[in-house]
């Protein structure tokens, strides 16, 4: 058995930061980066709106400089990913996918929120070359172009409004003849002369090439069966996210949709000693700085967790 001051489970910008806080702290603490290191920007296109890189960086160089900088300052960094944790009492138990157990007097969940997919084999070929799962990270890169957006929900209406800021054209894919949005997201996407509505469809195949990525989507009524073609040099997927919390279950206060609840503004969680920091407890807003930022929330509230409950 091992024994840390602080765990920290999952990477990308939440818990590689959280690395640096508590290693700067000289806690000496143990990361676990999961089953993908770096977490979702390393599969993701250009990163543009992170401060500090004016020219734009890859997502997994971006994250490769973060987790060299945590371990700079100390931080146990390991690939692999915690199976089971015991929360009931402190000091916490957690066993690693080799079967090593840790002993935490802390622990900082990072572990992040994965996209949901339509499930396309195309879907695939072409993420990070057209396909995308944040209009807020990569709608930039589709300025005065035509591209579509799949969902029906608030989320999918957000981004569908927010891309016609920047696109030419916006197709808003949903399988039924009624939105579940808001009736003033409704609205504003209704009304929003962009936005063109494709209702009782959906895409059952996303065209391209690997030279020029996505050129359209082949769309299916899911009424008649009949198909048809857009033209699109990009499609966002924005049929929700779901927090990777499953191995939390019944040990941490979770909301409907899976996340972690914190008490605002700290990262504290229900659990003493338990803290979380990123997407797995961010519905609302899913970008890297903010994730970074509670990052180091969550390493400060462990500092001085530790130092009022020696």
């Amino acid at each position: 058995m091992e024994k840390t001051r602080c765990l920290i489970i999952g990477s990308g910008p939440a818990g590689y930061t959280a690395g640096i806080y508590t290693g700067r702290a000289d806690l000496k603490p143990i990361l676990y980066e999961g089953e993908q290191p770096g977490g979702q920007l390393t599969i993701t296109t250009e990163i543009e709106n992170f401060p500090g890189y004016p020219e734009g960086i890859d997502g997994t160089a971006m994250m490769e400089d973060l987790r060299k900088q945590a371990e700079r300052f100390g931080t146990d960094v390991r690939r692999g990913y915690i199976v089971d944790i015991d929360l009931s009492q402190r000091p916490f138990h957690a066993t690693d996918d080799h079967g090593v157990v840790i002993e935490a007097e802390t622990v900082v969940v990072a572990t992040g929120a994965s996209a949901k997919w339509i499930g396309l084999e195309s879907e695939r070929q072409f993420y990070g070359q057209g396909v995308s799962a944040c209009a807020t990270c990569d709608g930039y890169f589709y300025k005065n172009q035509e591209v579509a957006v799949v969902g029906g929900g608030d989320t999918a209406c957000e981004e569908a409004n927010y891309l016609t800021t920047l696109c030419k054209k916006v197709y808003l894919v949903h399988r039924r003849d009624e939105l579940r949005a808001s009736k003033a997201m409704q609205h504003r996407v209704l009304t929003n002369p962009k936005i063109e509505m494709c209702w009782n469809s959906r895409i059952s195949r996303i065209l391209g090439n690997d030279m020029d990525g996505v050129t359209g989507i082949e769309l299916e009524d899911t009424k008649s069966g009949a198909k048809s073609e857009k033209e699109v040099t990009g499609v966002f997927v924005a049929i929700g996210h779901k927090p990777n919390t499953d191995f939390l279950k019944g040990q941490i206060e979770l909301d409907e949709q899976g996340y972690i609840k914190v008490k605002n503004p700290s990262s504290a969680t229900n659990v003493p000693g338990v803290f979380a920091a990123g997407d797995v407890c961010d519905p609302n807003y899913r970008q890297a700085i903010v994730a970074a930022g509670k990052g180091c929330v969550a390493a400060m509230d462990v500092e001085r967790f530790l130092q009022n409950n020696q």
